[in-house]
């Protein structure tokens, strides 16, 4: 089956739109030089594509809005056919209908608002653009800004001016590279409401990259973690988030101790196991999970779950109780990040209040206390 560029394709309306994607696509070197090889489905709502810088999201996205084609795979929308070199299928983007907003905005600077939000309608007539513009124009708040252009408005216009640009067309796939990655948190969190309120009408698989934790958590009801070109975790924020089993995971989850460790014992009698730090004697009790003695497991411990106390603490539920020395304490806005020495450096965030109330400073004694279910254990 060959698709001539004047073939009808009927996309499904939004609404009733199954993604599937199983493509592989090799990149060069410039670009990286690792194998795009990803297989999955999602439904409509937003599905979250998180992971580190030039692990293939983006490459992703170009593949789907037909701006990059894969070696080989497929992509279907709703049972209809994106993509499939063996039936020599590959629709032209403009044939696809998606909806792409770019990290950056790629707005026409001498277009006011309202023509850029136009823009995607040409071929439609007169009053259709309008009635369109006009509603998607007020459903985004930015009615006030359509005799404006790209420049004469904040950033948040710009951003919803992209937005509106990209949904007016009625898109059965919304694509979203990093879209507020430059707002202010106020900004970008009411953008997001009007986004999820958006898609709560028209219901369309919305694929939404972003480096953001709390963008993740705000938006996803579906995350795939994405390295050097492969899914590593997939599920629910809580799943992926809170439970990390890669270290790449772990770090982007915001665990900032994440450490080589080797079992020591189990105890079963008791749910819990005791690990060694690699290269220190510091020892931890953790969950217990299926490793032999001598095994090699990666731990990861959030800065905020760390507790310290500067006269050693005793009568604790909690089972790590570490001593150390303080090694430097720098204020990030309204927290401060203590790094102590413990035969090994950990990452503890404490509040002004603490730091001032325990009279903290580099080179001090303390102890850290760490719960056994704050320590995450990931593959080795």
């Amino acid at each position: 089956m060959t698709m001539a560029q004047n073939d009808i394709v009927i996309l499904p309306p939004s609404g009733s739109n199954v993604l599937s994607v199983e493509i592989r696509k090799s990149r060069s070197q410039v670009d990286g030089g690792f194998t795009l090889d990803l297989r999955f489905e999602v439904m409509s709502g937003f599905t979250v594509l998180f992971g580190p810088s030039g692990a293939g999201k983006t490459t992703l996205l170009d593949c789907i809005a037909g701006l990059a084609a894969p070696d080989r795979g497929t992509i279907t929308i709703g049972g209809s056919v994106l993509f499939d070199p063996q039936r020599k299928i590959d629709l032209p983007v403009q044939r696809r209908r998606i909806g792409y907003v770019f990290q950056g905005l790629a707005l026409f600077p001498h277009l006011t608002a309202e023509k850029n939000i136009a823009y995607g309608l040409t071929g439609r007539g007169a009053s259709e653009r309008r009635r369109h513009t006009g509603a998607i124009l007020e459903s985004f708040r930015i009615s006030h800004l359509r005799q404006r252009r790209p420049a004469e408005i904040s950033g948040g216009e710009r951003q919803r001016v992209a937005l509106a640009r990209a949904l007016v067309t009625d898109p059965c796939i919304l694509l979203l590279d990093e879209p507020l990655a430059a707002l202010d948190a106020a900004t970008k969190s009411k953008i997001i409401d009007d986004l999820r309120a958006w898609n709560h009408e028209h219901r369309i698989p919305i694929l939404y990259v972003t480096h953001s934790r709390d963008e993740v958590f705000a938006l996803g009801e579906r995350v795939l973690v994405l390295e050097n070109g492969r899914i590593t975790a997939q599920g629910t924020p809580h799943e992926v988030m809170t439970a990390p089993r890669t270290e790449t995971v772990a770090q982007l989850a915001g665990f900032e101790n994440v450490f080589d460790a080797a079992v020591v014992a189990a105890h079963e009698d008791r749910g819990t196991m005791t690990c060694r730090i690699v290269g220190s004697q510091v020892e931890l009790e953790t969950p217990l999970v299926r490793a032999e003695p001598g095994s090699s497991l990666r731990v990861g411990i959030r800065a905020g779950d760390i507790l310290l106390a500067t006269v050693r603490p005793q009568g604790l539920s909690a089972r790590n109780v570490i001593p150390g020395r303080i090694v430097s304490l720098q204020q990030r806005d309204m927290i401060v990040v203590a790094r102590v020495d413990c035969g090994i450096e950990m990452d503890l965030h404490l509040t002004l209040a603490a730091r001032d109330l325990l009279e903290l400073q580099a080179g001090r004694e303390v102890w850290l206390v760490v719960k056994t279910h704050s320590c995450h254990l990931m593959a080795g």
